[in-house]
């Protein structure tokens, strides 16, 4: 589980604005990334992350599985006493767990012993609104673990915002990025089907295809698309598709993602289409 744990980290610290502004709800004039190493005793974890604003630090730790060498909250107090020790500002201590689980260490917010008690916060994504995670870039590889009634539509949402990402570069790297945390959910031929076909090819060469105004080739990708999608589908549907205009090809196209199964394509050629 550390690759998960690892690339929160890594998607943390390239986006320390947008982490910062969703867990401590405030905009920081200047953020920087601290080491991970504290003194007395070093200690390192790739899933822990130190992010310092004007006048506080934000903790962050992310869990993919509620097994630990020390009680997390334990270890949240003992960080929570060296940062302090170090560097004598306030400290905000968020666990983030990625998994859903039942365990009663997911739910668990303090550390408690006969003389004291520490606090901390804790995060379950899958009891986070989805909205919020789809419309930012930087949060948007964990928005197929948040909360919703419809894993597979989550999904192909998710796929949509990111086929929106005008950047190349970017776009490919937070599909890589939402491709590994959606394997904790998703199978990942399910994961490899819909996020790739959609990020790299619908929204691309399908777009680029349709600007072109070729039907024949329109059809001829769509066609593909579905059978990627559906496998083999009934000749009657085939024909539906053949007769579409590229206007009507372009309509599916932007709908495609939303289908989850055959029954949404024909429902889709009822409304669209005379026959």
């Amino acid at each position: 589980m550390a690759e998960y744990d690892n690339l929160c980290k890594i998607l943390a610290e390239k986006y320390p604005l947008d982490f910062a502004r969703w867990l401590l709800n405030q905009e920081p004039q200047k953020i920087e990334i601290l080491k991970t190493e504290l003194s007395i005793e070093p200690i390192r974890a790739d899933s822990v992350t130190f992010l310092r604003t004007e006048n506080r630090i934000l903790h962050l730790e992310f869990q993919t599985t509620i097994k630990s060498q020390k009680p997390i909250s334990f270890r949240m107090l003992d960080y929570y006493v060296r940062l302090t020790r170090q560097y004598q500002v306030p400290v905000t201590q968020v666990v983030i767990f990625l998994q859903e689980t039942t365990d009663a260490i997911a739910f668990t917010e303090e550390y408690v012993s006969e003389v004291t008690t520490h606090r901390y916060r804790v995060i379950r994504m899958w009891e986070q609104d989805s909205a919020l995670f789809l419309s930012n870039l930087a949060l948007l590889p964990f928005a197929p673990l948040t909360q919703t009634d419809s894993p597979q539509v989550l999904l192909s949402q998710v796929a949509q915002e990111i086929a929106k990402i005008p950047d190349v570069e970017t776009r490919q790297n937070t599909a890589a990025y939402t491709e590994i945390l959606a394997g904790l959910k998703f199978k990942q031929d399910f994961i490899l089907q819909l996020l790739r076909e959609a990020t790299m090819q619908e929204s691309v060469i399908y777009q680029y295809i349709l600007q072109k105004g070729e039907q024949k080739q329109a059809l001829k990708y769509t066609l593909r698309l579905v059978n990627k999608r559906f496998g083999k589908i009934d000749s009657g549907i085939i024909e539906r598709l053949q007769v579409l205009s590229t206007e009507q090809l372009e309509s599916l196209g932007e709908e495609f993602l939303d289908f989850s199964n055959v029954s949404d394509l024909v429902a889709w050629l009822e409304r669209n289409t005379n026959s």
